[in-house]
């Protein structure tokens, strides 16, 4: 296995696409005038405590997320694929309920989608936590709402037509597979399927996702122990495994807190690295626990020579979120903020205001987060408040017009 630290982690991946074309001769190289791009952002676990529930229930017993998530939602538009991992259940009636069980209101749906999120995977230990209506009522809201969706499905037709999930951008196919460790000991039931990791079989679905030709596969799994910035050896081992039967670009969630990312050549005769995220911790919950209110979304660029085909990760990047919990009003209300910029922003700037005891202590968080997160190279995004802000002034200036 050979780690993105004998590499520059902006430069690996065009320097491979450059190398390709290179020795392809200059006779190819005039004849390809251009190349596409697709942008991929991946966010952690969203979770839904029993705060999270309280903090957007309406006076009138409405259910509104959407404030929630309006501070990361440029972020999330600006890409041309944006994936999370849904780790509650929609129910679609109360009882609503955080943790050991999760039942999220629909409308919590309803809010991801606007904020930019277009698919979603749902294999993770708390699949089945309201048992069958459960797994019904949220792989049908999910589409119903218009997200692609994986890892959970009605029945094995279902797990045929959405398991390796085809998703389609431009000129580009791309394979997604989601898989989990277990369902905190609560069966599945018939006929229902929750992807659970089984190596035998995942080299199985592997198989069939590359017989599917996409330009790259995504596998994102529910994996590693609880509040551990490090991964386990277990998950470093089936990294490589996922990588060399065919993966190229893994995301890892259960953690609930961020470990590395890393780009790994996992097979000597091949020119071009995978990428491994460990853990992207929490985009969103109401846990209290050290480092569990900051999570991180990463940023891939993936770059398509054509008519040729060859696929290149041009550039990898993180970008830091501080789960923020408003308390200047009852009940309290939860808003997932790009951290490096609310950690610095002015009071004339700042929409809450947020206090300056909960800066200081975001932004000595901040330190470790981000040591964790570019242990191998991989660097932060910069975030500006132009980029956050207008769009959402904009925003609110068409509502009152």
């Amino acid at each position: 296995m050979q780690s993105s630290q004998f590499f520059h982690p902006h430069r690996q991946g065009r320097l491979s696409c450059l190398l390709l074309l290179l020795l392809l001769g200059s006779d190819y190289l005039s004849a390809q005038p251009f190349s596409e791009k697709l942008r991929l952002v991946f966010a952690g676990d969203i979770m839904g405590h029993s705060t999270q529930i309280a903090g957007a229930r309406l006076p009138d017993g409405a259910y509104d997320y959407a404030s929630c998530f309006r501070y990361v939602a440029p972020i999330l538009r600006q890409a041309d694929l944006a994936i999370g991992n849904l780790e509650l259940t929609l129910p679609g009636s109360p009882p609503y309920t955080g943790y050991p069980q999760f039942r999220s209101p629909d409308t919590l749906a309803h809010a991801l989608k606007e904020a930019g999120f277009q698919v979603l995977v749902t294999a993770n230990n708390h699949s089945n936590d309201a048992g069958k209506i459960g797994l019904k009522n949220t792989i049908a809201t999910l589409r119903g709402v218009g997200f692609q969706q994986t890892g959970t499905f009605l029945d094995s037709n279902d797990l045929e037509q959405h398991h390796p999930l085809e998703i389609v951008r431009g000129n580009f196919k791309l394979a997604l597979l989601n898989y989990t460790y277990g369902t905190n000991g609560i069966p599945t039931p018939p006929p229902f399927i929750v992807n659970l990791i089984d190596e035998n079989q995942i080299e199985r679905d592997m198989a069939r996702a590359r017989s599917m030709q996409p330009d790259a596969i995504l596998v994102f799994i529910h994996w590693g122990n609880e509040y551990q910035m490090a991964p386990s050896l277990y998950q470093q081992q089936l990294a490589v495994k996922l990588i060399q039967w065919g993966a190229r670009i893994v995301i890892g969630a259960h953690p609930h807190v961020v470990q590395p990312v890393q780009e790994i050549v996992a097979d000597s005769g091949t020119i071009n690295p995978a990428l491994v995220v460990y853990s992207l911790g929490n985009f969103v919950s109401g846990q209290v626990k050290p480092y569990t209110d900051l999570g991180a979304m990463v940023e891939v660029d993936l770059e398509k020579n054509l008519p040729f085909g060859e696929v290149c990760l041009t550039r990898v990047q993180h970008i830091p979120v501080f789960r923020y919990v408003h308390r200047g009003q009852y009940p309290a209300s939860y808003h997932v903020l790009p951290a490096s910029l609310f950690a610095n922003l002015e009071d004339v700037r700042d929409p809450f205001p947020m206090p300056e005891a909960v800066k200081i202590r975001l932004r000595e968080d901040l330190k470790v987060i981000r040591s964790v997160l570019s242990r191998h190279g991989i660097f932060e995004k910069p975030i500006f408040p132009n980029a956050v802000l207008s769009p959402i002034m904009r925003m609110e200036t068409r509502k009152t017009d």
